[in-house]
């Protein structure tokens, strides 16, 4: 049962989503982090 699980979890598409959505995060993340610069450079 527990494998059966697992597997459902595990499997190859969940575990790409699962990368895009860290990804996304570590972006929002990294650019709030250097907002200002971007931000106030066109003005």
């Amino acid at each position: 049962m527990w494998k059966k699980i697992h597997h459902a979890i595990f499997n190859r598409e969940n575990l790409l989503a699962l990368m895009l959505a860290l990804i996304l995060i570590a972006l929002v993340v990294f650019t709030i982090d250097t907002s200002p610069t971007w931000i106030y450079q066109g003005f």
